[in-house]
């Protein structure tokens, strides 16, 4: 069966991107896939500093890179500021850049954000693709970029709008089905 690693690179309370990481969750476990969602509020890291290395990376990202090795499927759900990728995430991606072996190259990842616009993360989707994919990783194509936020989600939280759940379920269909080949 195959295990898949959710996180949102947001720790609001109530953020609507962790409201999207739940909503992908309950579809790859729909699809049979085993479900391990985290939240970087359980691996806090400074901010990045190569003056740190080697005696001082922090234990949180040598245990998130174990856990992105043990995993089939990576989903990372992102909110977008100003016009790029959140702090919490760029420096989460830097420190497990790091890491040996490399945690990219052995899932296959899927990218998602929610914004209050109508433009739906798509900036900080582009960036989050670009760094997945220059550090070796491979990206499934459905860009699941969606807003404004307060269409999207019910009163209860579930997702709301047809259209999204529509691009969930295609995510989902090449997350299980797309395969690094073994390599």
């Amino acid at each position: 069966m195959a295990r898949a690693l959710t996180l949102c690179g947001s720790i609001r309370t109530g953020s609507v991107n962790k409201m999207l990481q739940d909503a992908v969750d309950a579809k790859l476990a729909a699809a049979g896939v085993t479900v391990n969602s985290i939240t970087l509020k359980d691996f806090e890291m400074p901010i990045f500093n190569q003056d740190l290395e080697p005696d001082n990376v922090p234990e949180a990202a040598g245990r998130l890179a174990d856990l992105f090795r043990s995993h089939d499927i990576v989903f990372i759900a992102t909110p977008e500021y100003n016009g790029g990728l959140p702090p919490l995430m760029v420096n989460t991606i830097a420190w497990l850049s790091r890491q040996k072996p490399s945690p990219f190259r052995h899932a296959v990842f899927g990218i998602g954000g929610v914004s209050s616009g109508r433009y739906g993360t798509i900036w900080a989707q582009s960036h989050l693709r670009d760094s997945l994919s220059k550090i070796g990783a491979v990206v499934v194509p459905t860009l699941l970029g969606t807003g404004p936020d307060s269409s999207v989600f019910a009163d209860d939280g579930t997702v709301a709008e047809a259209g999204v759940i529509a691009k969930i379920d295609q995510m989902v269909k090449e997350l299980t089905h797309f395969s690094r080949g073994g390599i």
